[in-house]
């Protein structure tokens, strides 16, 4: 901790649905490895586009006040931390239907027109507002010194999706993060936490921005988040995954890959999973959670069905049948992606209509 700089200064912010008959399949509750789930297709090749953003170097200085009031802190006690194999598939391609496991990646995703992995995670990235961060313990821990420190936290991804981080010097995972910056981000869909559900995870350096970067961070993150903790509570820093090193994203059962990090970095995600997120969910959800229910019970009893993220090509929906829950995939008619609101309600309407009249 005495090696760290202090040339940094960081301000704190003050207050201021013809007729058609779609084939739905139901995991079978006997095996688990039959739980539907959502998947994409491996990463393709780098993108070498670059992006103009703020930059620090690669170090973990901190200001002094901050470096202070860690130091200090110590002696107190701290407060915790706020392959897929060869082919084969079932399902329709336009409706509801659950993602094969034989087939991989590529092979659910070629068949069902899924976002490609890199794109899924920067739509994940947008619609998710808190991950578990994992941290290297510091010899400051003693005993627990080295072990991996999880911890969850809010976050905010900027325009090349490297999440932005508001975090309080008492949090055991900032001061884990000054003594060495390496980490990972494990990000999963919201509204839903079983084995097939799809998440992330993200390696890379998280580092403590400088006094010229906060108020830029400041806006990315209260662009997500409305009130930024440190309008709240005072003395939160804002910190950034400044080199991500590698993503590993799972869609689910047999559906994993390695995104290349430069075609992440240079995509841009699904406007509608960007604007409106949670509002648009609630919105879609009070109009179309009866009639999704009325369409999945069609072929099988369904006690509940949410809808729990959307991209332009479909939307995922959380089905309940008693006690067990099951992922099931709504695509969209093929060539008409999904923008904005009034067009997912149109979409939704499309596939409704179809399947009852």
């Amino acid at each position: 901790m005495e090696a760290l700089s202090s040339s940094l200064f960081v301000p704190t912010f003050q207050e201021p649905i013809q007729s058609l008959k779609l084939k739905i399949c139901f995991p079978k509750t006997s095996t688990l490895l039959r739980f539907g789930s959502r998947a994409a297709i491996a990463a393709k090749a780098s993108s070498d586009d670059e992006h103009l953003l703020p930059v620090v170097d690669d170090t973990n200085t901190l200001p002094a006040s901050l470096l202070k009031s860690t130091s200090d802190s110590s002696s107190a006690g701290a407060a915790g931390g706020g392959g897929g194999g060869g082919g084969g598939g079932s399902g329709t391609r336009a409706g509801l239907f659950r993602t094969p496991i034989s087939g991989g990646v590529q092979s659910a995703t070629s068949v069902h027109d899924l976002p490609r992995p890199a794109l899924a995670v920067r739509n994940l990235m947008e619609q998710a507002r808190f991950a578990h961060l994992c941290t290297v313990m510091s010899r400051m821990h003693h005993r627990r010194q080295g072990y991996p420190f999880g911890s969850l936290v809010d976050f905010a991804p900027d325009a090349m999706g490297h999440p932005i981080f508001s975090f309080s010097p008492l949090a055991i995972h900032t001061r884990n993060l000054l003594a060495d910056p390496r980490c990972t981000l494990v990000v999963q869909i919201p509204g839903w936490s079983g084995l097939s559900n799809a998440r992330v995870t993200i390696f890379g350096d998280v580092i403590p921005l400088p006094e010229d970067q906060q108020e830029w961070a400041h806006k990315q993150y209260i662009a997500k988040h409305q009130q930024g903790p440190s309008q709240q509570w005072g003395n939160f820093y804002y910190f950034r995954m400044q080199n991500i090193s590698d993503i590993y994203f799972i869609g689910g059962f047999g559906t994993v890959a390695w995104v290349n990090v430069k075609e992440y970095e240079a995509l841009r995600p699904d406007k509608i999973a960007v604007d409106g997120g949670e509002h648009n969910l609630k919105e879609l959800n009070a109009i179309f959670s009866k009639p999704l229910k009325e369409l999945l019970s069609l072929e099988t009893e369904v006690d509940d069905a949410a809808l729990i993220s959307i991209d332009s090509k479909g939307t995922d929906i959380r089905v309940r049948q008693g006690a067990q829950f099951n992922i099931q995939r709504l695509a969209f008619e093929e060539g008409h992606g999904v923008e904005t609101l009034e067009e997912a309600k149109t979409a939704l309407w499309n596939l409704i209509h179809k399947a009852f009249v």
